[in-house]
């Protein structure tokens, strides 16, 4: 059974990710006057097209690219003594401490409390013709799956063969990838709810989306 109090409680306590913003290339590293505790916003636009605060920059060969925060946060460590000098890539640059939004709440906790069905391999995944068509027309909630059934086609190599279903019985609650989407081996493919369990999801989904504030 669910315990949506320690789920809650347990974001609750700590309602922040940590975002390490690492260097994306070699080059020499400039930061861009930012100290801990200051606030910086992610991507915005309807397309996510405007980029983040600056944070620093890489200097390869003369080229000089932008380094920006991809999330909207606190700045929590610069590497400072890092300045001005060369560094390889995938050193970490800037920590940033991200308050979790109201979304993330939510998926957070619904990652928890659904069953997982996760990718077998790397590659794309399409619904049946009858399971896709449900859900287009009924939503996601429309949809029950049981052990065995060949619900999904998988697409690799100009290969497709079906995918059975392995879990436990329940109704499709999340879908996390779209038609034509290439998904990593392990990747969480739909998050699968129990039927005796919707309502009390439904409930904490209903109290995070009231009661959960956003800085």
């Amino acid at each position: 059974m669910l315990n949506i109090k320690e789920l809650l409680d347990k974001v609750k306590a700590s309602p922040y990710r940590e975002i390490v913003i690492h260097a994306p290339h070699t080059g020499v590293v400039e930061f861009a006057g930012l100290k801990p505790g200051d606030r910086v916003q992610g991507l915005t636009g309807d397309y996510k097209e405007k980029p983040g605060t600056l944070l620093a920059s890489l200097t390869r060969e003369k080229n000089k690219k932008s380094i920006t925060a991809p999330e909207q946060g606190q700045v929590e460590n610069i590497r400072t003594e890092l300045e001005g000098s060369f560094v390889e890539a995938g050193e970490p640059l800037v920590t940033i401490k991200h308050y979790l939004t109201r979304k993330e709440v939510i998926e957070l906790v619904l990652q928890e409390a659904l069953f997982l069905f996760r990718a077998p391999e790397r590659a794309k995944f399409y619904f049946v013709p009858e399971v896709d068509q449900k859900l287009k027309v009924s939503g996601k909630r429309s949809v029950k799956v049981h052990e065995g059934m060949e619900f999904l086609i998988v697409s690799r190599m100009k290969r497709e063969t079906p995918l059975a279903y392995s879990g436990p019985d329940g109704i499709i609650y999340s879908v996390y990838f779209g038609r034509g989407d290439t998904v990593d081996e392990g990747e969480p493919l739909i998050g699968v709810c129990p039927e005796d369990q919707l309502t009390v999801i439904q409930d904490v989904v209903a109290r995070i989306q009231s009661e959960w504030e956003e800085e």
